[in-house]
């Protein structure tokens, strides 16, 4: 039996420190009425190796990882299928790189709002965490701009 325990408390300790991800600054884009897609930022870290593979929200139909590039100056954004996270180094998610699109939006979103998203982070042994948020949404002025710098 003691043995049993100490596997289980091993288990759930491996498990919690696996993908264990802070989450900073986080913000949705408020919309304009009858715009289905927004983005949502924020920085990244990992204590140890890890990847974004996935994020949910009942706000929008579809909510994908993507990755907006310049080349030859077209603007060009497209879904990628995770987004790797090395131990202690950040990663932001912001307008112009990598960030999450809501698309499908199921209504407005207003400043204010509080949009809730769930990220899935896979460790390097495929087991799985996901850190549900509720974040707030800002228009694109300077506090939001603010947050782009960071």
């Amino acid at each position: 039996m003691k043995h049993v325990i100490l596997a289980s408390l091993l288990a759930l300790s491996a498990t919690a420190a696996l993908a264990q991800v802070e989450v900073k600054d986080p913000w949705v884009r408020a919309t304009v009425q009858q715009q289905k897609t927004t983005g949502a930022f924020m920085q990244l870290s990992a204590r140890q190796d890890a990847r974004l593979v996935e994020v949910r929200s009942p706000a929008a139909g579809v909510v994908e990882i993507h990755q907006m590039s310049m080349a030859n100056n077209i603007m060009r954004m497209r879904a990628v299928p995770g987004l790797d996270l090395p131990a202690g180094k950040p990663v932001d998610l912001k307008p112009g790189g990598y960030h999450i699109m809501l698309v499908n939006l199921k209504q407005q979103i207003k400043a204010g709002d509080l949009v809730p998203l769930t990220l899935v982070v896979e460790g390097k042994d495929k087991q799985r965490q996901t850190i549900a948020l509720q974040v707030p949404a800002r228009p694109l002025n300077g506090a939001a701009a603010d947050a782009i710098k960071h």
